[in-house]
């Protein structure tokens, strides 16, 4: 389902409603992610995301109109003669560059048979050395080995669950 912009409603997804369903609504196209990719690396123009894409030039437009739809990436004039226009990360899509970064490590660590890109994390007092990316909890800072999903009121009322009674 393409949206015309803003959230999804989870209500209207099939399958379990969760917000990583809705958030796979947006973005979880392979031309849709490998374009934030490009746009978050610096390819601003058109022609600099297809070629670092190799997506087909009418389903990234699409893409990219889409993005744009949802908040993702926003459009900028670059040119008035003759008018052009490049794509900048919005709140949003800065918000994604971490989601990308994790991709990036699994499939380095499980698809790819040689990774062609690294990430690197370069501080001072610890000199350049690779990233292994972690969660952390915010609470108590205990780096997390796994989360339980807990549903929510929203999630309770779309599964036709009664509220859940407070002890």
């Amino acid at each position: 389902m393409e949206t015309a912009g803003g959230p999804v409603r989870v209500a209207d997804l099939p399958g379990r409603p969760c917000s990583l369903a809705a958030a796979l609504e947006l973005v979880g196209e392979r031309w849709a992610l490998l374009a934030v990719r490009e746009v978050a690396l610096g390819n601003h123009r058109f022609s600099d995301i297809a070629r670092g894409t190799g997506a087909p030039r009418d389903r990234l437009s699409a893409r990219l109109t889409a993005l744009v739809a949802a908040g993702v990436l926003e459009r900028r004039p670059y040119s008035t003669a003759p008018p052009r226009s490049g794509y900048r990360l919005t709140p949003a899509g800065r918000d994604l560059v971490p989601v990308l970064q994790a991709l990036l490590l699994w499939g380095e660590r499980w698809a790819a048979d040689r990774p062609a890109v690294r990430l690197h994390h370069d501080t001072a007092g610890h000199g350049d050395h690779p990233v292994d990316g972690t969660w952390t909890c915010r609470t108590c800072g205990e780096p997390l080995a796994g989360a339980r999903p807990t549903l929510t009121p929203a999630g309770r009322t779309l599964l036709g669950l009664l509220p859940k009674e407070d002890p």
